[in-house]
């Protein structure tokens, strides 16, 4: 459909829907707008179709990028004299209007636009701006993709622009990235090309292997037991009753030890009567039980009962011991001393006497020293 055709139905259309239509008169548009580019708009302006451009649409639109160049429809580049190329960017006189040709090359001319220049001995490049320097003379010495430098040939030696990761004169050297010993925990590292690996123990993850894993995520514990996380493995807080690495073990009841099953041995109590004589050695067979027989005891896989029930036994002797001793000391007090040498006031006593032999014996004073001999003259009983 002609453009032209196109505004009309555009007008009668803004008629039916009841727009305000510009009267024809002066300030028609159809006088000055090209219609076969464009249409009036209800303004009585010009509007254009696409690709032209213009108060009255009268100019189209060149091609994107279009420099020297001019067109006669839309999208067009149309070149003007002494320009050639798809966007009219290049000079048909670029040799002899100037000479892009470097270090006295030779520019030359190979038509639409084209040129090529002839280099003078030891320059090379498209427009001869490279010279035959210590990087073609040394043949690509940079190694590990390093990129060779010499200023574009002019410079007296080549330096090496290495990649990332690689050092030296000629980018040789791989540089160490486990030199820090980024890996924690013991990991092994291994060295990359500008990065590392660590391979992790057993028990840790993660990049530097800083990450404990948790052995309890399985909950390996039985019982309702709590887990406790360990490096590479885990305990089990076990109820009363169980054991093992998982309480898996159900263990045994002891029964409790007895006061009977208790062996007294040299250890057992000796009861002596209040009014009869003491043994010399009463001290060494008197029972006393001490903590070192209590813990002996303990470990023996004595209850607590049994425990209590050994210490009360033991009190009650110790008690029994010292009452008998207390009542034989005021049974000795009570005693008649007669004068002597070998007779101090109580409770001392002299060990020896000068003139006389003494005896000491711990029954008291008045008591023969023996129920068939009584007490020889001259004698003194001492306690």
């Amino acid at each position: 459909m002609p453009s032209g055709c196109r505004c009309l139905h555009l007008v009668c259309l803004l008629c039916i829907l009841g727009a305000p239509v510009q009267p024809a008169g002066a300030d028609d548009c159809s006088s000055h707008c090209d219609l076969a580019h464009g249409c009036c708009a209800p303004d009585g302006s010009c509007r254009c179709d696409p690709g032209w451009e213009g108060l009255h649409c009268e100019r189209c639109v060149r091609m994107p990028g279009c420099q020297h160049g001019t067109c006669h429809q839309p999208w067009q580049c149309i070149c003007h004299s002494g320009w050639a190329g798809k966007f009219c960017d290049k000079d048909e006189h670029i040799c002899t209007t100037q000479n892009p040709c470097r270090n006295g090359g030779q520019c030359v001319y190979d038509g639409g636009g084209e040129y090529h220049c002839v280099c003078p001995p030891s320059f090379h490049g498209h427009d001869c701006e490279r010279k035959s320097g210590p990087c073609e003379q040394a043949g690509s010495p940079c190694r590990n993709g390093g990129q060779c430098q010499d200023d574009q040939g002019f410079a007296l030696n080549f330096t090496c622009r290495c990649l990332v990761g690689f050092v030296g004169s000629r980018c040789e050297v791989n540089v160490d990235d486990c030199l820090m010993r980024p890996c924690a925990n013991g990991a092994t590292c291994l060295d990359g090309i500008n990065r590392f690996s660590c391979l992790c123990p057993e028990g840790f993850a993660g990049r530097f292997c800083t990450v404990n894993l948790d052995d309890c995520a399985s909950r390996p514990c039985q019982r309702g037991a709590r887990c406790r996380d360990r490096v590479h493995d885990f305990d089990c807080l076990c109820p009363s009753g169980y054991g093992g690495k998982t309480c898996e073990l159900i263990l045994p009841v002891s029964e409790p030890a007895t006061i009977v099953d208790i062996p007294l041995g040299t250890t057992s109590a000796l009861a002596v009567p209040a009014t009869g004589p003491v043994p010399h050695s009463v001290g060494a067979g008197l029972l006393r039980i001490s903590v070192k027989e209590v813990v002996r005891r303990q470990e023996a896989g004595l209850g607590v009962s049994s425990l209590v029930a050994v210490v009360v036994f033991g009190a009650l002797t110790t008690a029994l011991v010292l009452s008998t001793m207390l009542l034989t000391l005021r049974a000795w007090r009570r005693g008649v001393c007669p004068p002597g040498p070998c007779c101090y006031p109580a409770p001392h006593y002299a060990p020896a006497c000068q003139d006389q032999e003494c005896q000491v014996s711990m029954l008291p004073a008045g008591l023969p020293l023996s129920p068939d001999l009584p007490p020889e003259p001259g004698k003194t009983t001492a306690l």
